[in-house]
């Protein structure tokens, strides 16, 4: 995972390199919800307590709702009681990109899905999550679809 300041557009990856699946504005704008491409192309926040995974308990692999790439699976996820759903590690190491966000008067470490650049949510560390890593990844349930499974 790289950890970087984003390019001044969010077009590239923060080495400079595209991401793997592009497309245009409107190619967006017509595959997503307005609610989907408010969070995943424009950086939004769905409210807490409102997603449709924060309480998901299955078995299962987490997508990417822009592009299906596979972000976490659910031996990573937990209950962090913030709203959100919550993970301790993301799939892979390259699945998502970190990325400083100075937004909001505050920084924050933005993550973003590696394959198309969408904004997933963020990341925070600290000791006292219940977690092997001490990081919990809190992901906007609209950035996500879900594939039950082994």
């Amino acid at each position: 995972m790289a950890h970087s300041t984003p390019a001044s557009d969010g077009s590239t990856r923060p080495d400079g390199s595209a991401y793997p699946v592009i497309r245009t504005e409107e190619e967006w704008r017509a595959l997503l919800t307005p609610e989907e491409y408010r969070v995943l192309r424009a950086a939004g926040t769905e409210a807490p307590f409102t997603g449709e995974y924060t309480d998901t308990r299955e078995t299962g692999v987490y997508r990417c709702r822009a592009c299906s790439a596979e972000l976490f699976r659910s031996d990573g996820k937990f209950d962090s009681h913030c709203g959100w759903p919550s993970f301790f590690t993301p799939l892979a190491g390259e699945a998502v990109v970190l990325l400083q966000d100075s937004s909001l008067g505050m920084v924050r470490t933005e993550v973003r899905c590696a394959s198309c650049g969408g904004h997933l949510g963020h990341v925070f560390n600290g000791e006292g999550y219940p977690t092997p890593t001490d990081q919990r990844y809190c992901i906007n349930s609209v950035s996500l679809t879900f594939e039950p499974g082994p």
